[in-house]
Order: structure tokens, then C-alpha cells, then sequence
């Protein structure tokens, strides 16, 4: 999936040319004139005309061979977010269909929220729930962010970080459920490459040195299985399996382990015709080397959730060296590759069938997601809830029967007793595990046969298996048999808890339980009517604090900028600051203004040449930061600021903190050279800190005192010049 050369739209016509109708090449194509048009004049951060993105969008899912609609909704994926055409427009132009993927992937950006947390987190709300409508916005939104992650290094290194850690927590994992692994791997990789960029080059470098020995032995191992198989009459193709950089990342985080303690960077994968000669090869690789006990895994006989089907074996190799074997049939290494994607079942206007599963039944958990999200009124709480469900590990137990049921990792009986069916989850008043009754808190295992013991005079759940519940699908049922047993009594017991949270705020319950306040925690909950509220509330669905927090939003924020901003300006013009502080010479003068407290922040460390700020404190004058210090990026923030400037020559005697971090690979010597260094640019040290991890990469953490930006600038480009020094940074408190 990786590409070096962007695409053309030559290149997607002749793509899809290769498994599309003319006709739905001449729509695709009408949809890039449109995105064409709606961008033109816009550009992106590399200074590119910006229809490259949505055309290296199109691109990939013309790569995953995906249907005309997907492709089309690839090109327009950002004309509703970024121009003023608007999905009425789309639908007018295209159909229901391509306004409803484009909608489906449009951000929030015009709502305003407390923060760009929670704005993020409706986001992902917003986008999990038109997935479950419809897996093609995933699909899109999994190409978009391929593409900006190939593009990432256009971005300011913070914004790196951020976008790179989403795609780690969300997207990666998600193309994984989906079985995409030619996407998961790239995401995984590019996001480590800016995440722990010491760590990702240092791999990087140690596979090159290893490549030709490894390549050879790989190699070897092939010959010798080719002829094995022929003589049986098994046609294969064998090749080495490329090891991703994340995955031996992972493991030497996890396992605690070094590079060369990494035994699985030799692996070969096989592909066969059939199943029977997938377990024939395997007969021959366990009759030729010894297998490594419990590294054996059919995922042909238990297939996983994704789709995903191979035989997976570890042996001990010709040379004594651990060797990785992966068999598949080509349908498996397909579905393997592109997933869900590879079963589309647009491309042929049909369903498709995986085993004695239908396409549709594979997608169940995608749309159990709209079960969830109706009574999950946070936000917050329903993309924790998915993180459990859809990105972590997950366990396989059995029924009595044989079936095999798939959980996530810390599942208990519960979770198991509502996969099967909301009333046996109901009635359930015990459990066995592998014939031996256990509590209903029983953490499963893999293997585990679980039999779920129920009684027609149960009472049904109680408030308790919420907390040891794991799954969002035992989670809700359970939460809506409280709802329906008791509402009247919940909405009673609700109004009286919102309205008490209401008064412990010292706020009249009337001024705030207003119709505009209430249909503004309607919408921003999933609430259709005040009972409903109350009666969540009841249930213990969502918090009154919460509530009562939402409701009061506006008049609390109101009062305290009113209160703040009255005070601090109060204390700035009667000059208010203390002696010590008073002695100190900040440098900075506040324009129009003197005689005020005027401090350095300690966050930022702003230096002579640092574009600065003021910000009125409150009781402490005026706090000076660099103007790209992240505490005062907020609008809050911005309504304190004063205009300040440097008031003493920039070549002065007077000397700043600094905080610096010198990243570099650790060896004898290093601190010495970092510390002479500073000492030959004449600049004093104030404070010096270093440790070393495992991977023998040294962090030194120096503070100096320096005269100006151009004296800092002189300081890091001296020590940069140490040998196996990887970075020089400026950081923030």
C-alpha cells in the first residue's frame, strides 16, 4: 500500500478501468471535476494545490478496488468541511448515497465545544456511528488519514505528535478489526516515525545491517521447501514475510527484550490453493523441523472477527534459529491484506459469503454500535466503550455446544451470557467455567467453556454488573432493563439529583431548567425529551454533576470571566506586586503602561528575540510567555492578553533560563562532550539531568543561561555538531 509517487487521475481511471463499468468511471470523473472546482483556490501545508489530497484519497480506495460511490465520496470527502458547497448540493449532483459517505466524514468544525478534546471526541462519535450505517465511511476516513500521515512532516512537530498518537490509539487498531492490514502496518509505521523517531530510525538501521544475512537464510529455507512440496504435488508461492517496524517496536517494549533477542524477524509466508494443501504444508515444515511448543495457531479452523484465516507456526530452523511459518490459500492472503474491503459486497451487487457466515453477519459488532451510542449520552464514555470493544485484545471461549465466541480481553460470564441473548443475560444467576461453578466477576480465558446458569424467578440484573461488566453490549442491555423497569420512579428520583447538583453550584434551579439550556444538553446527551434526561439520570446512565455542569455552562463562565477579568485588571493598574519580584528586572515593558509587575513565565522561558505576549494573572501582574507557549493558545486565554515588547538591547549583559533536551545514542563520554560544548561557547550551566534507556538512547536535560535567541541558536547548532547526537530541543515546562 505504501507509494512513493502520488497518483494521478490517470493513474485511478486506469485503475479502475481494470474492474469498473464506463459508466462509473464517468461518474468518478464528475466528481473530481466538482472537488476540482470547489478546492481550486485552496492549498495545503506543502504548499500543493489541495485536489492532490482528495485525489491520493481516491486513489487508495481505487486500491482497495472499492465501488464507484466510495471512490466519488473519496474526492468530495472534504468540500463540505473546507468550501461552501454544501450536502444538499451533493446529493443534487450525485445522490443520497455519496452525501450521506460525505457526510459521514465531515467534521464537527462549526459546532463550538468546551475544548478541542471534546470536539475530537464527537468527531469520532460522529464518524463510529455513520460507520455502522454504512462501513464505507471508515473505509474513506482510513484512506484520508493514510494519505495526511504520508504527507505528516508538513505539520509543526506538536501537531505531528497529536495526529500521529490518534492514529496509533484509533485508526491503526481500527484497520486492524477491519482486517486492512496493508493500511494498519503503514499507519503504525509513519505514526512511530514521529512518535519515537530515535527509536524508529535506530530499528530502521539495524535491519539494513542484518538484510543480506537475513535474506540468504531466508532463501535457503525456500529451496528446501520447494522441493519438499513439489514432490507431494503442492503448488506454492513463498517469499520472506516483511517484518513491519512497529510490530518489533512493540515487542521490545512489551518483552522487555533487544533487537537481536527478536526471533520472529525471520518468517516466510506460503500460499497454496487449497486448505487440505495448507495443512500438508504444515505437515512437511513440523516433519523437517521442530516446532516451538504453544506457537502454533489455526486461524483456518477459528477463523478471527476480521476475517482473517492462516495457519501460523513457529519452528526451530536449519541453523538452530527460530523460524516464523505463515500458511494461506490466495482468497485468505487477499482477505488478509485488504479485509473487509476484499468482501465489498457493492462490487458485484451481491453478498458475499466467508464460511457459513453471510458479509452482513461478519459487520454485527459495527452495528451493534448504534445500540450503544442511543444510550451512551457522553461522548467520551462511548469512544472509551469502542476502545474496549473494537481495539483491545480479545479472548475465545467456547459454548457447551462447540461454538466459538469471540470477547475482549477481561470479558466475565456476563459478557458472555449477553453476546449470546439479552434475556439469558437477564435471567442469569450463575456460571460454569469448564464444568466448575465460578463468580459472575470471573475474568475469561482463552479456551474456557462457559455455561451460563439462569432461573425464570430471577429479578434481573443489578446495579453492580455494570461496574463488572466489560463489553458496551452487556453495558447497555443491562442499562436498559433499569430503564424500562423503573422510569417513573428514575425521572422522579433524577429531577431531585440535577436539581440538588444545581444548587450546590449556588444557582436557582429556574434560571438554568430553561427550554434553550435544556435542548442544548438534549442534543449534546441524545436526549429526546426531559423525562428522558431525568430518567437517565435515575438509572445511573449519566451523572446529575453532569448535567447540572452542562446546564449552569454558560452562567458559570459568565460570572467568572466577569469576576476574574474585573479583579486582574483591578490589581494591574494599581500596579500590585511583591518585593521580590519588584527587585527583578524582567526586560519586558508593557506598551502604554509602567510600573507594573512584569514576570518571565516559567513554562515557556520567553528570551530577548522570542516573539512574547502578556498575560494579566490573577495577583500576579503580568505573566510573559512566547506567543507559541501552549498555555495561552486558548480564547479565554486571549481576552487577558496586554501588548508587550522587549524593553532592553538584545546584545545586553542580562542572561535567560533556558531549558534544553539533547537526544543522542548513548556511549562513554557523551555528557562530557555535551557539557564542554556549552562551556566553548562561553555559557553558563545552571542545572544538568540525563538518563538512559534500554535501547541505549541517552535524554540530557540542561538548563543554560543565555543572552538572546541568537546566542540560544549558536549554543544548539554547537552541540548538534557532537557525533551521535540525534536532536537539540528547546522545552516547555
Amino acid at each position: 500500500m505504501a507509494k512513493d509517487d502520488n497518483y494521478t487521475i490517470e493513474d485511478i481511471n486506469r485503475l479502475s478501468g481494470e474492474y469498473l463499468s464506463d459508466g462509473d468511471i464517468s461518474f468518478i470523473n464528475r466528481a473530481y471535476e466538482f472537488a476540482k472546482e470547489a478546492h481550486k483556490e485552496q492549498y495545503r501545508k506543502s504548499g500543493e494545490p489541495y485536489i492532490i489530497h482528495p485525489i491520493q484519497v481516491a486513489g487508495i480506495l481505487v486500491d482497495l478496488e472499492m465501488d464507484a460511490e466510495t471512490i466519488a465520496g473519496g474526492f468530495l470527502h472534504d468540500v463540505v468541511e473546507d468550501t461552501n458547497v454544501t450536502l444538499e448540493d451533493l446529493e443534487e449532483e450525485f445522490n443520497h448515497e455519496v452525501a450521506m459517505l460525505v457526510d459521514g466524514v465531515t467534521k464537527l468544525g462549526k459546532i463550538k465545544y468546551k475544548s478541542k478534546q471534546d470536539l475530537q471526541v464527537e468527531n469520532h462519535r460522529k464518524m463510529f456511528v455513520a460507520m455502522a450505517k454504512d462501513i464505507r465511511v471508515i473505509l474513506i476516513k482510513l484512506a484520508d488519514r493514510l494519505h495526511n500521515m504520508r504527507t505528516l512532516k508538513h505539520l509543526p512537530p506538536e501537531k505531528q505528535r497529536i495526529k500521529a498518537n490518534e492514529t496509533i490509539e484509533i485508526f491503526a487498531p481500527l484497520a486492524h478489526r477491519l482486517g486492512i492490514s496493508t493500511i494498519k502496518w503503514e499507519l503504525e509505521d509513519t505514526a512511530l516515525r514521529y512518535l519515537n523517531p530515535q527509536q524508529y530510525y535506530r530499528i530502521v538501521h539495524l535491519m539494513k545491517q542484518k538484510r543480506e544475512e537475513r535474506e540468504y537464510y531466508i532463501q535457503e529455507v525456500i529451496d528446501e521447501l520447494s522441493k519438499q512440496l513439489k514432490e507431494v504435488n503442492i503448488e506454492a508461492e513463498m517469499s520472506g514475510r516483511p517484518k513491519h517496524l512497529y510490530s518489533i517496536y512493540q515487542k521490545m517494549v512489551k518483552q522487555n527484550k533487544q533487537f537481536n533477542e527478536i526471533y520472529d524477524l525471520l518468517a516466510i509466508r506460503i500460499i497454496v490453493d487449497s486448505i487440505k494443501d495448507c495443512y500438508a504444508a504444515l505437515g512437511i515444515i513440523h516433519t523437517n523441523w521442530k516446532p516451538m511448543p504453544g506457537r502454533f495457531k489455526d486461524y483456518i479452523a477459528m477463523p478471527k472477527q476480521n476475517l482473517y484465516q492462516s495457519l501460523h507456526t513457529t519452528v526451530i530452523g536449519p541453523k538452530g534459529d527460530p523460524l516464523e511459518v505463515q500458511i494461506r490459500t490466495k482468497e485468505m492472503h487477499e482477505i488478509a491484506e485488504y479485509g473487509i474491503a476484499a468482501h465489498w459486497a457493492y462490487k458485484e451487487g451481491k453478498q458475499l459469503k466467508s464460511g457459513n457466515k453471510t458479509f452482513e453477519e461478519k459487520l454485527t459488532l459495527f452495528r451493534e454500535i448504534l445500540d450503544w451510542q442511543s444510550d451512551t449520552h457522553d461522548a467520551e464514555e462511548f469512544i472509551e466503550s469502542l476502545k474496549v470493544d473494537l481495539f483491545s485484545d480479545m479472548v475465545y471461549v467456547f459454548t457447551p455446544k462447540g461454538d466459538v465466541i469471540e470477547l475482549p480481553s477481561g470479558s466475565v460470564p456476563l459478557d458472555f451470557a449477553y453476546k449470546i441473548h439479552t434475556e439469558i443475560g437477564n435471567k442469569t444467576v450463575g456460571a460454569k467455567i469448564n464444568g466448575k461453578m465460578e463468580p459472575l466477576d470471573y475474568k475469561l480465558k482463552n479456551g474456557d467453556i462457559v455455561e451460563v446458569m439462569t432461573s425464570k424467578h430471577s429479578y434481573g440484573p443489578s446495579q453492580d454488573w455494570l461496574k463488572i461488566t466489560q463489553t458496551s453490549q452487556a453495558k447497555s442491555k443491562i442499562k436498559q432493563f433499569f430503564k424500562k423497569q423503573r422510569k417513573e420512579e428514575n425521572i422522579l428520583k433524577g429531577k431531585e439529583v440535577v436539581e440538588k447538583e444545581i444548587r450546590a453550584l449556588n444557582i436557582n434551579p429556574k434560571d438554568v431548567l430553561t427550554p434553550e439550556n435544556l435542548q442544548r444538553v438534549f442534543e449534546r446527551f441524545n436526549f429526546t425529551n426531559e423525562e428522558d434526561m431525568y430518567a437517565a439520570v435515575g438509572y445511573q446512565g449519566i451523572t446529575g454533576a453532569l448535567i447540572a455542569t452542562r446546564l449552569t455552562e454558560k452562567i458559570r463562565e459568565a460570572k467568572q470571566k466577569e469576576q476574574d477579568l474585573e479583579q486582574s485588571l483591578s490589581e494591574v493598574k494599581s500596579g500590585v506586586r511583591d518585593k521580590k519580584a519588584h527587585k527583578r528586572d524582567s526586560g519586558v515593558r508593557v506598551k502604554g503602561v509602567d510600573n507594573l509587575l512584569v514576570r518571565l513565565a516559567k513554562c515557556c522561558n520567553p528570551v530577548p528575540g522570542d516573539e512574547i505576549v502578556g498575560y494579566i494573572t490573577k495577583g500576579r501582574g503580568v505573566s510573559v510567555h512566547r506567543s507559541d507557549c501552549p498555555n495561552v493558545q486558548t480564547e479565554e486565554a486571549r481576552q487577558r492578553f496586554l501588548q508587550v515588547e522587549w524593553a532592553i538591547d538584545q546584545n545586553g549583559e542580562k542572561q535567560y533560563h533556558v531549558d534544553l533536551e539533547v537526544s543522542a545514542y548513548d556511549r562513554r563520554g557523551l555528557l562530557n562532550e555535551v557539557l564542554q560544548a556549552v562551556n566553548e561557547m562561553k555559557t553558563n550551566i545552571t542545572h544538568v539531568n540525563g538518563r538512559s534507556d534500554r535501547n541505549k538512547i541517552a535524554i540530557i536535560q540542561i538548563t543554560i543561561l543565555i543572552h538572546n535567541t541568537s546566542h540560544l541558536r549558536k549554543v544548539v547548532e554547537r552541540i548538534k555538531r557532537i557525533k551521535d547526537v540525534y536532536s537539540v530541543t528547546r522545552t516547555l515546562h
